[in-house]
C-alpha cells in the first residue's frame, strides 16, 4: 500500500504512472529518402510505445528550408511527434534522438494539460455582418473613408 502523504497523480489516483502529453519536433537530414525518414520515425514511435507511451502520432511536414545553417545544412525534413507517456520514456527518446546521426536537431516539449489533445487552430472565419458593422467605428474613430 502506498504511503498516504504521496500526492495524487494526474488522474487523481495514488500509485498510477505519471502520464503527460509531449510534442517532439525532429528535423532529419534532407538527404534521406522519405522511406528512410518513415522507418526512423516508426522506430522512435515503437520505442515510446514499448516504454508505456500511448496515442503516439506523427505529422510529416516534409522538406523545408532552415532559417539558418545547422551542421552545414540548409534544408531539413520536419516531423512532429505527439505522445502521452511517462517522463522516463521521453528522456530515453531524447537521448536516442541526440545519438542518431540522421537527426539534425530535435526538441522535446511537455504540453500543458489544457492544451493537449486540441487540434491546431483553423484560419479565422470571415466576420459576420453583425460583427463587422459593430467593430467598424469603435472609440469614435472613423473607418478611414472621407
Amino acid at each position: 500500500m502506498p504511503p498516504q502523504d504521496e500526492p495524487p497523480g494526474p488522474e487523481g489516483k495514488v500509485g498510477e504512472p505519471l502520464v503527460r502529453p509531449y510534442e517532439v519536433m525532429v528535423i532529419f537530414d534532407a538527404g534521406l529518402e522519405e522511406d528512410g525518414v518513415r522507418a526512423l520515425v516508426d522506430r522512435f514511435t515503437q520505442q515510446v510505445t514499448a516504454a508505456g507511451g500511448r496515442s503516439v502520432s506523427a505529422d510529416f511536414w516534409g522538406k523545408r528550408r532552415l532559417a539558418y545553417p545547422v551542421r552545414h545544412r540548409n534544408e531539413g525534413y520536419y516531423v512532429v511527434l505527439e505522445a502521452n507517456a511517462e517522463p522516463p520514456a521521453l528522456s530515453a527518446l531524447d537521448r536516442q534522438l541526440s545519438l542518431t546521426d540522421e537527426v539534425i536537431r530535435h526538441k522535446v516539449v511537455r504540453l500543458p494539460e489544457r492544451v493537449a489533445g486540441r487540434s491546431r487552430p483553423s484560419a479565422p472565419s470571415a466576420p459576420t455582418p453583425s460583427t463587422a458593422s459593430a467593430g467598424a467605428t469603435t472609440n469614435g474613430a472613423s473607418n478611414g473613408t472621407r
